[in-house]
């Protein structure tokens, strides 16, 4: 059974939300937690943008303002990040009274964690196959869906690779559509594979409709062999 994780709560303007406390390598739901926790009281100004220019005798009400806004939110960012992080994980970021600069040094910290996500999503788009329970066409989404979080990585994976991995990956019952889709000169989208395969509903062997289908094909041919014969 696994760990639930650590979390703090916060109440900021009335909203009360939690964080996940960080412990190393939990470094990217921590970061979410932080960034959503402050930007829905629309206090994440501060990790957003940098510090403005001190504040002058000569500046203006509106500068005088944006400086305000800037420094509150810079306040309760500070207090929130280090609230969700245990002392003994503060120990070597740096003395920083800036929310961004240390959000930004935690995140260098961890950034292993990035490359680890990387690889996990690709061990397992590259091991998954088609488990003969659910339609061909699940089977691509779920390879769409791990593309599509290593695009949020910065990994990028084209169409074609999800498509050759998906036909490759395929059982010998799909021969048909591999030897389609190698004959032909275009190339196929991730659309165009899911469209050629319809919603994947009868493409199973132990599925109801396409036996009953595939029954009434035979009892067709037998028909019609018979009348030739007759002749």
């Amino acid at each position: 059974m696994g760990v639930t994780a650590q979390r703090v709560s916060f109440a900021v303007n009335n909203n009360n939300t939690t964080v996940v406390l960080l412990n190393g390598s939990n470094f990217k739901k921590w970061k979410q937690d932080i960034e959503f926790a402050l930007g829905i009281v629309d206090l994440d100004l501060a990790l957003r943008e940098p510090e403005p220019t001190a504040l002058t005798d000569t500046c203006t009400a509106s500068e005088k303002e944006s400086y305000a806004k800037w420094d509150r939110s810079n306040q309760l960012s500070l207090l929130a990040i280090k609230r969700s992080i245990p002392e003994h994980l503060l120990t070597g970021l740096p003395e920083t009274n800036n929310a961004k600069l240390l959000f930004e040094a935690i995140g260098q910290r961890y950034h292993v964690s990035s490359k680890a996500e990387t690889g996990s999503l690709m061990n397992e788009l590259t091991s998954l196959r088609y488990d003969s329970q659910s339609g061909v066409r699940e089977y691509v989404l779920k390879l769409v869906f791990l593309q599509s979080k290593l695009r949020g990585l910065n990994v990028t994976l084209p169409d074609d690779f999800i498509v050759h991995h998906a036909l490759n990956s395929l059982p010998l019952e799909f021969s048909k559509i591999k030897t389609a889709y190698n004959t032909q000169n275009e190339s196929w989208t991730v659309n165009d594979l899911i469209a050629k395969q319809g919603h994947g509903n009868h493409v199973k062997k132990d599925c109801h409709g396409f036996k009953s289908w595939l029954e009434k094909k035979k009892n067709q041919e037998g028909g019609i062999q018979k009348q030739a014969e007759a002749k």
